[in-house]
């Protein structure tokens, strides 16, 4: 496994200093009980940024099971919510912090059908190579707070490039919403995609109609809403995408 160098690493911790005290209890709560956890995606991107916000979205990644994530955070958590744990997602509110904490898993859309399937996994590695795109595939494990990343997101991050963990097709052919989320991230973070996710966007661009109206419809008001929506647009119309989702 291949850890990011220590000034990243420190970097990540100055930025999530403010909710640390939650995280450990967390990752100690979980180690306690026999099971891994870590922080993945945004949040951690968004401190390798330098732009986490005073009520950071929290995801959390773990091999234990729905029913066994409840058992361990129940007296930790102020409320905990169990809407999303048919997908192996438990909402709980800890120390005024929203939090979403996941069993390991894959997640790919079937050819005839508009919700996804989802398979529990058993590691870590597994969860992270499911992820949209590189620069979202970091992980924090806790509670010894290192920083992992397999993908070598963060020379990606450094250069605002998108790229997938593996190859774009087989990328957007599993889930076809990340279609939408490139142009999203090109229009909030001003990222720039890879040759091979643009041309996969041109060759995927029929599948988006598998993906509900509503999570389309979400996605594109996110890049409306974005600081350079223009240029998440343009990415969408230059790849064809628009022609499926536009009337």
């Amino acid at each position: 496994m291949l850890c990011v160098s220590t000034p990243e690493e420190l970097r990540v911790i100055a930025q999530l200093a403010p909710i640390s005290g939650l995280l450990t209890e967390l990752g100690e709560r979980f180690t306690g009980s026999g099971y891994q956890i870590a922080l993945v995606g945004g949040p951690v991107r968004d401190a390798l940024l330098g732009r986490v916000g005073s009520t950071p979205d929290l995801d959390f990644t773990t091999d234990a099971r729905p029913e066994a994530i409840i058992k361990v955070i129940e007296g930790l958590a102020t409320a905990i919510w169990d809407v999303g744990i048919a997908f192996g997602t438990v909402g709980a509110r800890i120390q005024g912090q929203e939090c979403e904490i996941t069993t390991y898993r894959t997640e790919h859309y079937d050819r005839d059908s508009r919700k996804p399937a989802v398979d529990f996994g058993d590691t870590l590695e597994g969860d992270l190579g499911r992820r949209d795109f590189t620069v979202n595939a970091f992980a924090l494990r806790l509670p010894q707070m290192q920083l992992v990343d397999l993908f070598d997101g963060a020379t990606d991050l450094e250069n605002y490039l998108l790229r997938t963990p593996g190859r774009a097709q087989d990328s957007f052919d599993d889930d076809p919403l990340r279609i939408m989320r490139a142009a999203r991230f090109v229009s909030q973070l001003g990222f720039r995609v890879s040759d091979d996710v643009l041309q996969a966007m041109h060759e995927q661009a029929e599948r988006i109609t598998i993906v509900s109206a509503e999570r389309v419809r979400e996605e594109f008001m996110k890049i409306l809403m974005a600081a350079d929506p223009r240029t998440g647009l343009e990415l969408l119309v230059d790849t064809g995408v628009t022609d499926w989702i536009l009337p």
